[in-house]
């Protein structure tokens, strides 16, 4: 498997801390940021593993499934790390939660029809 994409991004969640929805927003953010046409061009959007990297302060509070259900394509590994941040803000329904997300995106190089380069 050939690393082709890396993606970052952030979700927030700015009425209680619901650590999922923060989740779920940081991964719409990083997918949002790429069109993968190789994957497409090349009929392998299902062959291609995508690895998520998810930092929250309580990683417990995330609903795995939810995440991976987020990502359109591919196989999808979550992994779900202590980071992230949480403000208590005004308080009470204005606490904030801030997740950092990292989308990877992997693919199969061998016999394809492409050749990457290596510089």
């Amino acid at each position: 498997m050939k690393p082709l994409i890396c993606e970052l991004g952030m979700g927030v969640d700015v009425h209680g801390h619901d650590y999922t929805k923060a989740a779920l927003r940081g991964i719409s953010d990083a997918i949002r940021h790429s069109s993968l046409t190789i994957f497409y061009t090349y009929n392998r959007a299902s062959e291609m593993r995508v690895d998520v990297t998810i930092a929250v302060c309580k990683p417990e509070m995330v609903d795995k499934e939810a995440v991976a259900a987020a990502l359109p394509h591919g196989l999808v590994n979550v992994e779900i790390v202590k980071g992230g941040l949480d403000d208590k803000g005004m308080g009470g329904k204005e606490d904030i939660t801030i997740a950092a997300v990292a989308v990877k995106a992997w693919l199969d190089t061998a016999n394809h029809p492409f050749k990457l380069v290596d510089r």
